[in-house]
Parts: C-alpha cells; structure tokens; sequence
C-alpha cells in the first residue's frame, strides 16, 4: 500500500501527538541504545538535531550524552527561513541556545562547521520506508543540506515508528537515508 507524502504527514504528525511523555522519553532512550550497534563510534564529526518538544520529535539528548561520553565533536544549526539554508555550529560549553519562532531550539552563534566536514548526520523524520527515503515536514531544509555533505556522510533517521512499505512521490533529489533506528530495530539500506 502507498501513500503520499501528504497522507503520510498527517498520519504521523497525529500518531506523535497521541505519545505521552513518558513514551517520548522511553521510546528515545530506546533509540539512542539502539544506536551503540550501527559502525559509526569511529568518526568525529556528528551533527545532531535539538529536538521540537511541542512535536514530539525524538529526544536527542540521550545521543547528545553518548557523543560527549566518546568526546566526538557534536555539531548543530540553525535555519535560515528565508534562504532555506542551514548554518552549522559545533556544540560547545558557551554555546547559547534559543528557540526560533518555530519553536526549534537553534544556537545563537559560535564557531561554524562546513557541511563537507560532517561525517555522520541524525536526521529528523515523521516516517521513512523499506528503501530509505523519508517524509520531513516538508521544507526541505535537510535535502538542501544533505547534498552538501560529502557523498559518504552517513545519514541516520530517528523514528519513534516502523518503515512505511513504499512512500509514493519520491524525487529524484531527495537523498537517502543509510540507516532509520527506531526503538526496536535498525534498518539499514
């Protein structure tokens, strides 16, 4: 069975508004455990999305802990709305977050890091299926932003949920994910 984007959108969008609190934080730790399996310990460069609390998007503090734990280099960015581009950070002890009017926790400012530079990139999702294409909010902001990264980045989905059969509509352009890491299992394309 496919669906659109669209249809896909609203479904998802209303499947995490129905998760408690509770399951947000259970379900996200489950991720970040999940995640200790997948061949990436080796790199430095992780670039990490500061979760929308009022989306109930995953948690990404509990990864946040693990990547300062193994002393990587933690990198996040904030988005320009009017360009539909991403500016990139590293995460350090004085770096000042503030949320945008979309209510995304963004750093104010500090040392940038080209895209070209980040090995492993978390991307955030609403559902993603069996061949690795993923369905966002619908901006745009991480295809621009993964095609400037190096082709052999590696891209991670977050998702609360399992794989969609087939997402109908998919581009040319829309890039990939490696792997999608839900709280039961790691698919790997």
């Amino acid at each position: 069975m496919q669906s659109t984007k669209k249809e896909l959108r609203i479904k998802y969008k209303k499947l995490r508004q129905n998760l408690s609190e509770d399951q947000v934080e259970e379900m996200s730790l489950a991720v970040a455990n999940k995640l200790l399996t997948i061949p990436i310990w080796g790199k430095n460069y992780f670039h990490i999305f500061l979760p929308i609390s009022e989306h109930k998007e995953v948690n990404t503090e509990f990864i946040l802990h693990l990547l300062s734990g193994k002393d990587k280099d933690i990198i996040i960015s904030k988005s320009d709305f009017a360009t539909r581009n991403m500016t990139h950070f590293l995460l350090t002890d004085n770096t000042k977050i503030k949320k945008n009017e979309y209510n995304i926790p963004e750093p104010v400012d500090g040392i940038e890091i080209p895209s070209t530079k980040i090995e492993v990139v978390f991307v955030p999702l609403l559902t993603f299926d069996k061949k690795g294409h993923r369905v966002g909010y619908g901006k745009g902001f991480y295809d621009k932003f993964l095609s400037e990264c190096k082709p052999d980045a590696i891209k991670i989905g977050l998702s609360f949920f399992e794989a969609e059969e087939l997402i109908e509509g998919v581009f040319e352009g829309d890039i990939a994910l490696n792997y999608c890491v839900t709280p039961d299992r790691v698919y790997s394309f």
